[in-house]
This record gives C-alpha cells, structure tokens and sequence, in this order.
C-alpha cells in the first residue's frame, strides 16, 4: 500500500497588489514613530529580503472558504475521483472567513463544513473539521491524512489550505506587504500498490518556550487608531534566527527516517514565507550533510505571489506539478521533501516520493 497525492489543485486571486502601490502608505515604527527614510527606500530593502515583487489579493465577495472551495474543485477533478467518495475534509487556516472590510474571524460554522457545502457532497460520513497550526497547517494535515489512512478509516481525504491575510493587516505596519491570499488543495489517497512510495515519513514539532509568541495578534502601530481591533504582528528577526535553526534539523530527521539519500532528494517546497529565509533554510540543511546545495533544488513563488501561509505549499506544489514553474518538473520516481515554520512555533516535514 502507498499513500499518495493523487490530485492538486490551487486558486490563485485575480487581484494583483505590485510594490509600488506601497509607496503612497503611511508605515510607523512599533512605538508609533516615523521612519527616517522614505517609503522608495523601505519597498526597496522590503523586496531584496523577502523577494517579493508582488502578491495577490482575492476579491471583495471572496472568503477564505470560497478560495478553498475554488481550489478543491481543481484538486477532485485533478484526481478524477467521486466527491462523494471522500471520507476527510481538512481545512487549515489562521482567521477563518474574514469579510472585506471587517476585522472579525468568522469559522462558525467550520471552513471545512462550508466547503463539503459549496461542493454539494452529501455523503454524511464525509468528515469535517478545520486545523490551526499556523504556516505549516497543510502539511500538518496531509500527516493527520496519512494517519486516518493508516489507520484504516479513510482512503480518501482532502487537504486544503487558505488564507486570506490581506484582511489580517496593520496598513501602517510594513510588514503588511509581506501578505497575500490564496489557497492550494490536495487529495490524499491509498492505492493498493507493492511500491511503499507516496508519503514515506514525516515529522513534527512544537517549541512552546521563548519563541511561542514570536507570531501573535497586536494593536496598530498608528496610536489615533483607536479601535480594539487586533493586526498579525511578528518578530521577524526572531523568527528568522528560529527557522533556520529548527527547519533543517526537521527535514534531516525527516529524510533519514524515510531510508532515503540525500542525493536523492530532487525539490524541496519549502513554505514561501521570506526569499532570503528559505535560502537559508535550504543552504543550512545541506551543510548538516555536508554538500553544497544543488541547483533548482528550490522551486519559489514568493517573487509574485508573496506569503499566503497555509496556502504557499500546496500552491506551489500544483505550480510544479503543471510545469508552471521555470526549471522545475518533476518526474514519477522522485523523492520531494516538503518542510515548513509558522505560529506556536511550529515546525514540521515530510519526505514523498511521487
């Protein structure tokens, strides 16, 4: 038996939001102070850090469960199976539905339930629930996939991330450009093979000490603002000395329990959060088997797409898989590492072979 990603399926929003269209934002300092340099000058250090050029934003009438809805329909037709034939649906996310204009989550009832809605299944013994793990909620919930399937209570599951984080943001916050929205799907299912390929080892992990509140909501950094609405705020910095400490560590112990090389290892889809992050995360992870890092190892859409959290992984997986991506395919056989860091803090991996 092998568990695999037999079908995915991404929405990417229509609405393009470029870097210039910052340069007319009023950003203040965490106290509330200006910036002694000008906003031409920030978008500029902005961009050669994070790579970002661009994001995308979802339409006024959209929620985070219509983008994930959106990119599930994509996923079962991709897999070409029975909808009704699913036994999970897995919704990971942050905020919930967040309207246009509003600052109020809303996930009564669950993103998941709205989605086997929209989708019309109506098979009851479809299960339904939602999971916060922050960034790296999909691949937490491939692996709880994986573990149903395991278990023998599913053979079929589908796995959604989305986010709508434009709606989450401090406009007087720099780090809101680093935002975006979007949503990627994936059917997880067992196939009755002697191949033992498909999911072959995963890894997760929980660090609840000084690093807990590194991603958290707080006020505005604009002090007339009075309202008692909260904005996604981070330690970037923090963050960053975390990421690439505990992310490579997590793949090497996810790799070596899978039984494979690392020579074997072919892409790598990290979590899109911060060009020069995920640089760091990959380069690091290498020097832990001491070997440079290969070329187009990495596949990245950060550049144009920008952070959509839960949504960048199995986003960026359906780009490769549809050779979307320049210099990057990938071919039956291959063994893939996907790996990612987010709110807790959580870390987690798994090493595929497709």
């Amino acid at each position: 038996m092998s568990i695999y990603i037999t079908g995915t399926g991404s929405y990417i929003p229509e609405i393009v939001k470029k870097n210039q269209e910052f340069l007319n934002s009023k950003f203040l300092n965490s106290d509330g102070s200006d910036f002694k340099v000008s906003n031409d000058i920030i978008i500029k250090k902005f961009s050669s850090i994070t790579g970002i050029e661009e994001r995308r934003y979802a339409k006024n009438h959209h929620n985070s469960s219509d983008l994930a809805f959106f990119a599930a329909e994509n996923a079962i037709t991709d897999a070409k199976i029975d909808q009704e034939t699913i036994d999970y649906i897995i919704v990971a996310h942050n905020f919930g539905d967040v309207k246009y204009g509003s600052k109020q989550s809303d996930s009564l009832p669950s993103l998941a339930s709205r989605v086997k809605y929209n989708l019309g299944i109506n098979n009851s013994d479809c299960v339904c629930y939602d999971l916060i793990f922050g960034c790296p909620g999909w691949i937490e919930g491939v692996i709880q996939a994986n573990a149903f399937i395991k278990a023998g209570i599913a053979k079929k599951c589908l796995v959604i991330g989305a986010e709508t984080l434009s709606r989450t943001v401090d406009i007087n916050d720099r780090d809101s450009m680093i935002y975006s929205d979007g949503a990627g799907a994936t059917i997880i299912e067992k196939i009755d093979d002697n191949l033992n390929q498909g999911i072959l080892s995963h890894k997760s992990c929980t660090f609840s000490n000084e690093n807990t509140f590194d991603l958290f909501l707080g006020e505005s950094f604009n002090s007339k603002n009075k309202s008692k609405d909260k904005f996604i705020k981070m330690y970037g910095h923090k963050i960053y000395e975390f990421a690439i400490t505990k992310v490579p560590q997590a793949l090497k112990e996810c790799l070596e329990t899978s039984g494979k090389s690392i020579k074997d290892v072919k892409k790598i889809f990290l979590h899109q959060a911060n060009e020069k992050m995920d640089d760091a995360m990959v380069d690091r992870f290498y020097k832990l088997f001491d070997l440079p890092r290969p070329e187009h190892v990495m596949p990245m859409s950060i550049k144009k797409l920008g952070n959509s959290s839960v949504a960048t992984i199995p986003t960026l997986f359906d780009l490769v898989k549809n050779n979307k991506l320049e210099n990057h395919t990938l071919n039956k056989g291959d063994i893939v590492l996907f790996g990612s860091v987010g709110a807790g803090m959580n870390v987690n991996a798994i090493a595929y072979q497709i």
